[in-house]
């Protein structure tokens, strides 16, 4: 029986108008000057409306080579609700203005046979940004190739749990044809965020942000879970993403193929002066194969 995820954010977060939502992705893609590749395995991208945050993440998805991918693995947090564990989704198709992309069900099933996973309701799925975001971009990329997802919501993982998934998701990147979507924001910053971490050494306010959060992507780059969890405990930056990053880190960890993220682009939403300022952080990145 056919489940479908409704593109729920459509209309709102971005343009639900396919024609404008199209030349939208398609003047950032070409804006960011990057050449495909192959050996382009994942990206980390933003999931913020596309106002703020498309831009950004044309630096992630432009790097993708559709010929070479036949599904992708998208993680991303969950924002509306709790779980200790990852979530897989009930449904059968993501919806999007771009067309339908038609969920992996032989790849969900055996994620679920693990037992280690739990399944959201479509309430929960449709109530979710952080996945959706990343659709209209791999809908767009992918356009004219048979791709397949496989959605999996990061719920609030303890250090076990994420390497324990780290583990069970790396045999997945040895296969060249699997390609991974990492979804997440940086620095959240300001009293509505309950987050005003400001190191005067750096200058104004936005540029002690920019410090912290480059600081959390070198270590992200050097691929050292602990060290990202290290950082996440002594700055308590807030990174939306930091469970499915930490994921990401373990399964590239875990896996034979040597893999390495490289970040792309930085942005902020607003540059923050004052204390009554606020912002989001947005960087996307790059993980490559070594060839």
């Amino acid at each position: 029986m056919e489940r479908v995820r409704r593109a729920s954010h459509a209309g709102s977060w971005y343009t639900n108008n396919a024609k404008k939502l199209d030349e939208e992705l398609d003047r950032w893609l070409q804006a960011a000057g990057l050449v495909k590749s192959p050996n382009v395995r994942g990206v980390i991208a933003p999931h913020a409306g596309y106002s703020y945050s498309g831009r950004c993440a044309a630096f992630a998805f432009a790097n993708i080579d559709p010929a070479s991918i036949e599904r992708v693995f998208l993680l991303g947090p969950s924002h509306h609700y709790y779980t200790p564990k990852c979530a897989l989704t009930r449904a059968t198709i993501y919806s999007t203005p771009l067309g339908d992309l038609p969920v992996d069900l032989e790849v969900n099933e055996e994620l679920k046979a693990t037992g280690k996973f739990e399944l959201m309701d479509l309430h929960v799925d449709e109530a979710e940004h952080s996945m959706e975001m990343h659709l209209p971009y791999l809908a767009k990329v992918f356009q004219g190739y048979p791709v397949k997802v496989v959605p999996i919501m990061v719920g609030a993982l303890n250090s076990e749990n994420e390497a324990m998934y780290g583990r069970l998701l790396a045999k997945y990147v040895d296969n060249p044809k699997n390609f991974f979507s990492i979804s997440s924001d940086f620095c959240h910053w300001g009293s509505r965020f309950s987050y005003t971490h400001y190191d005067k050494k750096h200058g104004p306010i936005y540029k002690s942000i920019e410090a912290l959060d480059h600081m959390g992507m070198d270590i992200i780059e050097t691929g050292d879970a602990d060290a990202f969890k290290r950082y996440l405990r002594e700055y308590d930056n807030t990174i939306c993403g930091r469970h499915p990053i930490s994921v990401f880190l373990h399964t590239l960890k875990n896996c034979s193929t040597k893999i390495k993220i490289g970040f792309l682009q930085y942005e902020q939403s607003s540059q923050c002066k004052s204390m009554r300022d606020s912002s989001v952080s947005y960087a996307s990145a790059a993980a490559t194969a070594e060839s």
